[in-house]
């Protein structure tokens, strides 16, 4: 499996109407695109949620690396391309991938992106982040990603109703001295593909 995500950064006066909108028209267009094991389309809004910018963000989660090929390098990307230019694609390595049933019913994510820290020995490393990292009960899904390019991770837990004491978790991480570098941003879901 190969992760995969964009996050279109939007002027902080940004309708985000317009990308509900273009999700409205066109998210069909991934339902059952070929190698792909789902897409969330992900928009953050500034303000809310304690978020600091308007974002749009896809995740993508492909069976084959043939599915990605094939999005990006054979037109379906063009679209991002026309309406929002260059964009870099962020490519991750799946760590832990645990997706339920029902993760159609998804309408919110929270993703935690932190730093993996320079050391002598990565033994046993990915089990001390799954450790370490707030727990996820109610999540529907569950994907945490890693990228050795930038040794960098990110959490994506997916919900059918935000958990209330999402706050709570990231303060619990604020606290972990082995990664005191994160963020937490929380999206919105728009659409889901499988």
């Amino acid at each position: 499996m190969i992760a995969m995500q964009y996050k279109i950064p939007l002027p902080v006066d940004y309708e985000m109407s317009i990308i509900r909108q273009r999700v409205q028209t066109n998210g069909h267009r991934t339902d059952g695109f070929r190698y792909l094991a789902l897409k969330a389309y992900l928009i953050s809004e500034k303000g809310k949620y304690g978020n600091f910018s308007n974002l749009y963000a896809p995740f993508y989660l492909w069976n084959d690396h043939d599915g990605m090929n094939e999005f990006l390098l054979n037109g379906p990307y063009d679209a991002i391309l026309h309406s929002f230019g260059w964009q870099h694609v962020n490519i991750g390595i799946p760590l832990n991938i645990q997706i339920k049933h029902n993760f159609s019913q998804a309408r919110w994510a929270v993703e935690i992106t932190g730093r993996i820290p320079q050391t002598t020995s990565l033994n046993g490393f990915g089990a001390k982040l799954i450790e370490q990292l707030p727990k996820t009960q109610d999540a529907i899904g569950e994907a945490l990603i890693y990228n050795p390019d930038k040794w960098g991770f990110s959490r994506f837990a997916f919900y059918e109703q935000l958990p209330e004491k999402w706050s709570d978790e990231a303060q619990r991480l604020t606290q972990l001295n082995a990664y005191p570098s994160f963020e937490v941003t929380i999206y919105e879901v728009i659409h889901v593909s499988q």
